[in-house]
């Protein structure tokens, strides 16, 4: 399980852009929030390290860890061992050999990678020489090795079985020079910690980026030079032609110095080196190259995610370009693939062997495949219904096709929400539902209204009945009055209401009650006539009627 990749939900914005980047088709878990807003979180069983999305992610949302903290703390303690890898060179080409030195006033003891480089290149061509080691992929780079593992499991196979360079050089001080001391590998590769616990060669993976981070957060200061220099005093002396292997076809080029006759084809970049791989695995085994030199940085490790530092490929090609101008103007009594001079080859070939440097892998358990059935539903739930409305492949989700969107949404990796088309059809389908709405209350407010009209004149009839009630003593009139002005109030209420909700019948409710309740504490001498009577009764009558059917309509109104 890789916990390497962090996400920080507060700075998502649900861009998909770490999805659209990602190789690793299961990496990712996009979900939606209560608010509506989508994060997209890490699938930490199906993530390869890459770092890609690290790179793409241009809010921050994406980041990762490392060892350096744990390291640091420990570097004052004990003796520690630091193998530096020889992209440090091109990633801080004025820096490179202070930063070293620091290291070294601490007491550690520093390493070339390059020179594991070089071992790694000397057993591929004694494998090759010995017909162990044909139609294989090379493995110095450790996410191209968890792509493997994860998705391509048929691949393993092929996957070469010989140890990265960091590992070559660790085997090598622990078995050959015979160190026990704990080792920190200085990389700009986030996935290389998952290669450090696969194998127990390697404890600590301290990356360029948060090795520099510490120094200015602790106030250390590195001085800078004011020219690139390849030579550097490591312990147990520096690697060869091993220092290109960080270079895309590093490995390509050091076996053709050696011997050129090898088919050998390599592959750079996450856009392109995946998509190979899926290719190379569908392959005729006869026409498969000898070595498929694969490496998933565009420019390298020289250009690797935790390199810390913005550098175009052309400033690192440039300082690749003074390595190997330095190495092909070495003298040839020093040189590695030098005709009759092949020094540091033939102490390999005295002192090595080969098995040590032999490494095996670990399949991961494979993702459930849906079958056309198992997605149909998925598609219907995006809002595809037919088959081209299936193979839009717009990558707005992230994705390079509607039916690998559809897988992950089968995978609990993905919410059909984050799909475009379904977004669209959802706010049609919301559009129509307001409009039947909108007809529906046009259709209630006209009635309200009406049966509005109908009450206002029927208060009206009630008000003109009133005129003929005998007002014989003053205790009478004075009680008709308040009924006479109760009513009026209604009659102003009704004008000022024309649109009458279920709060405003409540309240003329209340009006009526308190008018009913005049009429029965008037005195009994209180003369009605016979025809004012009926005409208040009936009058009084519909208007409860009334109110009931409006009631009635809004009650309705409310329930849709």
């Amino acid at each position: 399980m890789n916990n390497l990749i962090i996400v920080k939900p507060d700075k998502c914005t649900g861009c998909n852009a770490c999805v659209r980047g990602c190789p690793a088709p299961e990496a990712n878990i996009t979900k939606m929030l209560d608010n509506g807003k989508f994060i997209t979180n890490v699938n930490t069983e199906k993530c390869i390290a890459c770092g890609e999305c690290v790179k793409n992610c241009k809010y921050g949302a994406r980041d990762y860890i490392d060892d350096t903290e744990e390291f640091m703390s420990r570097v004052s303690q004990e003796k520690m061992i630091v193998l530096a890898t020889p992209s440090i060179k091109v990633a801080y080409p004025t820096q490179w050999k202070e930063i070293l030195n620091w290291f070294k006033k601490k007491g550690c003891l520093v390493y070339d990678v390059s020179f594991g480089a070089d071992i790694c290149s000397w057993v591929h061509l004694k494998a090759m020489e010995f017909n162990k080691l044909n139609n294989v992929i090379s493995q110095p780079c450790a996410a191209i090795v968890n792509y493997i593992e994860m998705y391509q499991p048929k691949l393993l196979q092929s996957l070469s079985p010989i140890h990265s360079p960091a590992a070559c050089m660790a085997i090598y001080i622990k078995n050959y020079l015979k160190r026990p001391n704990p080792m920190a590998l200085f990389s700009p590769c986030i996935a290389k910690k998952m290669e450090c616990e696969e194998t127990g060669l390697i404890q600590y993976n301290v990356t360029f980026k948060k090795l520099m981070e510490y120094f200015e957060k602790n106030d250390i200061r590195i001085p800078s030079t004011d020219s690139f220099e390849f030579e550097y005093e490591f312990e147990y002396g520096q690697g060869q032609y091993g220092s290109i292997y960080s270079t895309p076809g590093g490995l390509k080029e050091c076996i053709l110095q050696k011997d050129p006759t090898v088919n050998i084809v390599n592959s750079e970049g996450v856009q392109k080196v995946y998509r190979e791989l899926e290719q190379y695995a569908n392959m005729n085994i006869a026409k498969r190259p000898q070595i498929f030199d694969v490496l998933s940085c565009e420019y390298g490790c020289n250009v690797g995610p935790a390199t810390g530092r913005k550098q175009t490929g052309f400033e690192a090609m440039s300082y690749i370009r003074q390595i190997n101008n330095e190495l092909k103007n070495k003298p040839k009594s020093k040189g590695l693939f030098r005709s009759g001079n092949d020094d540091l080859f033939k102490k390999f070939d005295d002192e090595l062997d080969m098995s040590n440097f032999i490494r095996g892998y670990k399949p991961a358990k494979p993702s459930v495949i849906p079958t056309a059935k198992d997605l149909d539903p998925i598609f219907e739930s995006m809002g595809k219904f037919t088959q081209e409305e299936r193979s839009y492949d717009c990558r707005a989700c992230g994705y390079a096709s509607c039916q690998q969107m559809a897988t992950a949404i089968f995978r609990g990796q993905n919410t059909p929400e984050n799909c475009i088309v379904h977004a669209k059809s959802v706010l049609l389908s919301n559009n129509h539902v307001l409009e039947d709405r909108d007809e529906r209350i046009s259709k209630i407010t006209n009635e309200c209204i009406a049966l509005s009209d109908k009450l206002a004149g029927d208060i009206k009839d009630i008000t003109a009945n009133m005129s003929t009630i005998n007002e014989s003593n003053s205790k009478t009139k004075e009680r008709a009055t308040v009924v006479n002005d109760l009513l009026k109030n209604v009659v102003v209420f009704c004008n000022n209401n024309p649109v009458m909700d279920k709060a405003t019948v409540d309240q003329l409710t209340k009006i009526l009650e308190a008018t009913i309740k005049a009429f029965s504490v008037l005195d009994e001498n209180v003369k009605i006539t016979a025809d004012s009577s009926e005409t208040i009764n009936n009058s009084i009558s519909q208007i409860s009627d009334i109110i009931n059917e409006l009631n009635s309509t809004l009650e309705k109104s409310t329930q849709q």
